[in-house]
């Protein structure tokens, strides 16, 4: 198991490493990075989104109860870092990205670790997971940043629009839909999109890297320190008592605390540049979980696999 997590992790610790040499080194222009993210945002992880949900594959996956467990303790655990935002921080743009820190995954990662331990069933088991997190941590982290993001809080009219309007609700909801209906993707279009979901993650990895301020990396290590507490520790024990709650069991269980217990993803970042958040902040929390996540993933998954 242990092999199989820091395989998954080695890539994107690297990717983020590129993005920041090739900033420092101007090897491209700076306007080129705020294109990328743009591009991503709207494009390529609308892409990944949506492929992934419509075909996603459940057989012989308990789904029900595994969705269940994964929506309940993402919920409790944002609730829990809500109530205490004013001890986290003052500032509302960094919370913005603790949060984030604390409740999104890095679906690159879960995927390649779920395949490596458990085979096809893995990749079965992990499309439930995307399922479940993916649609809540988007709906989360917009009224989140609604409420806390540099744009000031926003009228209940406009944080409907901000939802009915966001790419990645927009994908997650259209691709469950798909899913749910039993429409197969035409076969001209599916490797399309397959494509361009393939490409948000090294593009999204680049863009974290070139975001990185070293400068500034004492201010990082209290809001790294709770998001990655949120992460590692706060969100995978929430998870084992919902799996106990909902009589989740096996390989299931042990998907569902994998997952939960992710380094947050590479699409943080794009989010908090493109809704007011903290995005040099949410740039270092993602580059500290993902060198973090080589020994926290490994061993939390072990210690609490036992219990379920």
């Amino acid at each position: 198991m242990t092999l199989s997590l820091l395989t998954a992790l080695l890539p994107i610790a690297l990717l983020i490493v590129l993005g920041a040499w090739l900033k420092r080194r101007q090897f491209l222009a700076d306007d080129f990075w705020a294109q990328a993210e743009r591009l991503a945002y709207y494009v390529l992880l609308p892409s990944l989104f949506f492929h992934g949900l419509a075909t996603a594959k459940l057989d012989g996956v308990p789904y029900q109860s595994m969705v269940s467990v994964l929506v309940v303790s993402t919920v409790v655990v944002s609730l829990m870092l809500l109530s205490a935002r004013k001890l986290i921080t003052q500032d509302n743009a960094a919370f913005t990205s603790v949060f984030q820190g604390g409740i999104r995954f890095n679906n690159y990662v879960g995927v390649s670790a779920a395949a490596g331990l458990f085979g096809v069933h893995g990749i079965a088991l992990a499309a439930v997971a995307n399922a479940a997190i993916v649609p809540t941590v988007n709906i989360l982290c917009v009224l989140v940043f609604a409420k806390y993001g540099s744009g000031g809080r926003m009228p209940f009219s406009k944080v409907l629009k901000q939802l009915a309007l966001n790419p990645l609700l927009l994908a997650c909801f259209a691709g469950g839909l798909m899913r749910v209906l039993g429409w197969g993707l035409p076969a001209g279009i599916e490797p399309m999109l397959r494509a361009l979901g393939q490409a948000s993650l090294p593009l999204g990895l680049l863009c974290v890297g070139a975001a990185l301020e070293f400068g500034s990396i004492k201010q990082w290590l209290c809001p790294v320190g709770y998001s990655s507490m949120v992460k590692f520790l706060i969100m995978p024990i929430v998870t084992l008592l919902a799996c106990h709650l909902f009589e989740l069991e096996g390989k299931a269980a042990v998907a569902a605390l994998l997952f939960q217990t992710l380094p947050t993803a590479s699409s943080s970042y794009i989010m908090a540049r493109q809704l007011g958040g903290d995005a040099p902040l949410m740039a270092g929390i993602i580059a500290c979980q993902t060198l973090l996540a080589g020994v926290a993933l490994p061993a939390v998954v072990l210690a609490l696999s036992r219990w379920v």
